[in-house]
């Protein structure tokens, strides 16, 4: 019987039968389709959890009967970096190594990021978050549409456009933040290992977004957010309802070194629970004055 074979380019392959041929060009065609659909999912075990793990009360969320604490001055955990290109980005971290470790999804088609995440929080002196992530120095302009697929989750939750000095749980960084509640936060980390200062704005409106009463206030999740870099001045931009991008509040202002981080992060605020924020029509230009 004569051999059959399969030419793929930069590889040659031999086959023994013509069925078995037929079948690996099925398999090949379906793995072509599949490619419009890039899936990222990267764990910092290979094994599959079995057990849920126990957080540090530290690292659980306030609520009425248990008030969140600020780490142990001492305490780190080094992040998980995946140098694996997803879209736009070169590279992807669990920033402070979560204690259920989370992943990406990327709709090569819609050009759509799915962040899956766990993490204490982004806050007091160190974070924990998943960070899709480029290289840059100078200039740079993020925006990103971003919504939760999970209506009931976390209040806390933060959905981040992040420019950071460095991959640490404890790095210098500025965030704009979504939260689940959708309240907007411009905040920053000015040095390494402190805590943050910020800037917290919440919007909402009476009677225009349909509520039974005409008079009840309604909080309105920004659609469309940006962070703008220009020198070491650092700028919120918003689009409340799909109107042009436009600042909101003032700039802050650190200094960063180039080369630095710059992408995008999700943090459920659950230190065992694994949450998704989506972002969408996501821009990172390496200029100030591209926010739109």
């Amino acid at each position: 019987m004569s051999k059959q074979k399969l030419k793929i380019p930069g590889i040659s392959i031999c086959f023994a039968h013509p069925i078995v041929k037929l079948v690996c060009q099925l398999s090949l065609v379906a793995m072509m389709m599949c490619t419009a659909l890039h899936l990222v999912w990267a764990q910092t075990s290979g094994a599959p959890q079995t057990a849920t793990p126990v957080a540090p009360a530290w690292a659980e969320p306030g609520s009425p009967t248990h008030v969140q604490v600020a780490p142990p001055a001492d305490f780190h955990r080094p992040s998980t970096n995946f140098d694996m290109p997803v879209g736009i980005f070169e590279g992807q971290s669990e920033i402070g190594s979560a204690l259920v470790p989370g992943g990406t999804t990327y709709d090569a088609s819609t050009g759509q990021y799915s962040l899956i995440a766990s993490g204490y929080n982004i806050w007091y002196q160190r974070d924990e978050f998943r960070y899709l992530w480029k290289k840059m120095s100078g200039d740079v302009s993020i925006a990103a549409d971003i919504s939760y697929p999970d209506p009931k989750g976390f209040s806390d939750r933060k959905a981040v456009l992040v420019i950071r000095q460095d991959l640490d749980d404890d790095s210098k960084e500025v965030i704009i933040t979504l939260h689940g509640s959708g309240m907007l936060q411009l905040g920053e980390r000015p040095q390494k290992h402190v805590g943050f200062k910020d800037m917290e704005y919440r919007i909402a409106d009476r009677g225009l977004s349909g509520a039974e009463n005409p008079n009840s206030l309604v909080t309105v999740m920004a659609k469309r957010l940006g962070l703008e870099k220009r020198g070491d001045a650092f700028a919120i931009f918003v689009s409340q309802v799909g109107e042009p991008m436009h600042q909101f509040g003032p700039p802050i202002t650190l200094h960063i070194d180039g080369p630095f981080y710059a992408g995008i992060g999700f943090c459920s605020h659950l230190p065992v629970t694994l949450d998704t924020a989506v972002f969408s029509n996501v821009i990172i230009e390496n200029s100030a004055g591209q926010v739109h």
